[in-house]
C-alpha cells in the first residue's frame, strides 16, 4: 500500500510539473517530509529523482539547440565543486550524528523554499525588467562581468542545491535570466535544466554513498511521476495555470516559513 500512495505522489508533483513547470525539489522534499522520511532521506533521494526526471528534458532541449553549453560549463565549474565540498564536510560520520546536521538541512530547506516562492510572484516582473534591459550601473556590471558572474552564481546554486534539494530550477533560471537579459527565455530554460541534470546528480550521489537515498522510494516516485509529467505537458497549454501558480506559492511560502522557523 505504502509503495501505490509513492507512486501517486509522484504522480501528483509529475502532472505539477509537467503543468506549470514548477515542483521537483520545492514540493517533493517536503511532501517526503509529510510521510515520515527523515530530512536527509528525503533531500538525498529528490536529488536523484531530479536528476533522473530532468535528463530527458535537457536532451530535449539540446536536440533543439536550446542549451548553451557554455554557461552550463560555468555553472558546474562552481556548482559541482562545492558540492563535493559540502559533502565532504556535511557527511563525515561525527557531523551525521549531531543534531545541527538535520536542523541546518531544515532550514535551508526552508529558506529556499520562501526565495522560491518569491521568485514566483516576481517572475514576470523579472521578466519584463530583462528585456527593456534598462541600463542601471548594477546591470551593467552584471553584463560586462557575465562569466565571473556565472561562476559564481553556480557556486551559491551548489550550496543551495546541495543542503535542501531546492534550487535547480526557479531560482536558477531566476539568476540567468537576470545575467543573460539577451538570451531567449527558451534558451535560458534549457540551460537551466542541462546544469540541473549534473548537478542534482553528484549531490543526489553524495547522499546516496552516506546511506541517505530509499532506492525502492525513488523507483516508486519514478514509476508515478514520469507518465504524470508528459500528461501535464500535454494539457499545459489548455489549462490557465496562473491560478495553479497562486497556489503553489502560497504552499511554497507556508512550508518555507514553517521548515525554517520549526
Amino acid at each position: 500500500m505504502e509503495f501505490v500512495l509513492h507512486i501517486l505522489a509522484g504522480a501528483v508533483v509529475g502532472f505539477a510539473i509537467g503543468l506549470t513547470g514548477v515542483g521537483g525539489g520545492s514540493l517533493m522534499t517536503p511532501l517526503l517530509l509529510v510521510f515520515g522520511y527523515p530530512v536527509p532521506v528525503a533531500i538525498g533521494t529528490d536529488l536523484l529523482y531530479a536528476a533522473i526526471t530532468k535528463a530527458g528534458g535537457a536532451l530535449s532541449h539540446h536536440r533543439r539547440g536550446n542549451v548553451d553549453w557554455k554557461i552550463v560549463l560555468l555553472l558546474a565549474s562552481g556548482s559541482i565543486p562545492v558540492s563535493i565540498l559540502l559533502h565532504g564536510i556535511l557527511l563525515n560520520s561525527s557531523f551525521q550524528e549531531s543534531p545541527e546536521f538535520e536542523e541546518l538541512l531544515t532550514l535551508s530547506l526552508g529558506v529556499m523554499l520562501i526565495i522560491t516562492a518569491i521568485i514566483l510572484i516576481f517572475r514576470d516582473k523579472m521578466r519584463r525588467s530583462a528585456i527593456e534591459e534598462k541600463p542601471e550601473f548594477f546591470m551593467l556590471t552584471v553584463h560586462r562581468h557575465s562569466a565571473v558572474v556565472t561562476l559564481v552564481m553556480g557556486l551559491l546554486l551548489g550550496a543551495c542545491v546541495t543542503l535542501s534539494s531546492v534550487g535547480a530550477g526557479v531560482f536558477g533560471a531566476a539568476i540567468l535570466l537576470t545575467i543573460y537579459s539577451q538570451t531567449t527565455p527558451v534558451r535560458i530554460i534549457g540551460t537551466d535544466i542541462a546544469h540541473a541534470v549534473p548537478l542534482t546528480f553528484i549531490a543526489g550521489l553524495g547522499y546516496l554513498v552516506a546511506g541517505y537515498v530509499d532506492l525502492i522510494l525513488l523507483v516508486s516516485l519514478l514509476l508515478g511521476s514520469l507518465p504524470a509529467i508528459h500528461v501535464g505537458s500535454r494539457i499545459s497549454s489548455q489549462v490557465p495555470d496562473r491560478y495553479l501558480l497562486y497556489l503553489l506559492t502560497a504552499i511554497l511560502l507556508g512550508l518555507g516559513f514553517y521548515y525554517s522557523l520549526s
